[in-house]
């Protein structure tokens, strides 16, 4: 029998611009978050869409074509894996966050002009 992996697959548009940061070991690290739709009928038969949000943690790599290439409202495809991790806030309240650490990207964007 084959082992499961944990992959996913998404093809979404920027919500905002990439936060990029160097850390002190000196790797880079861009999130962003990206919004999928999904258009269906509903039982009367009327069109309704969905959007959902997903969080995405890009390292090195695909950190730098993040922080150079992409924008607000550039269409992307992205592979990788989900990941949950949690966190305490100032007040000591405990936060959890799934997200995608990205290990593939396509840009999807015609290009402008002549390029």
């Amino acid at each position: 029998m084959n082992a499961l992996r944990n992959s996913v697959r998404l093809i979404g548009h920027l919500g905002e611009n990439p936060k990029v940061r160097k850390l002190e070991s000196g790797k880079k690290v861009a999130n962003f978050s990206i919004a999928t739709n999904e258009i269906y009928r509903d039982s009367n038969g009327e069109k309704q869409s969905e959007t959902t949000w997903h969080r995405l943690v890009a390292w090195e790599k695909q950190a730098e074509i993040a922080e150079n290439y992409l924008k607000k409202g550039s269409e992307i495809a992205v592979e990788g894996k989900l990941t949950n991790r949690s966190y305490d806030d100032k007040n000591g309240e405990k936060h959890y966050i799934t997200e995608v650490v990205v290990n593939s990207l396509l840009m999807l964007d015609k290009k402008n002009g002549n390029g």
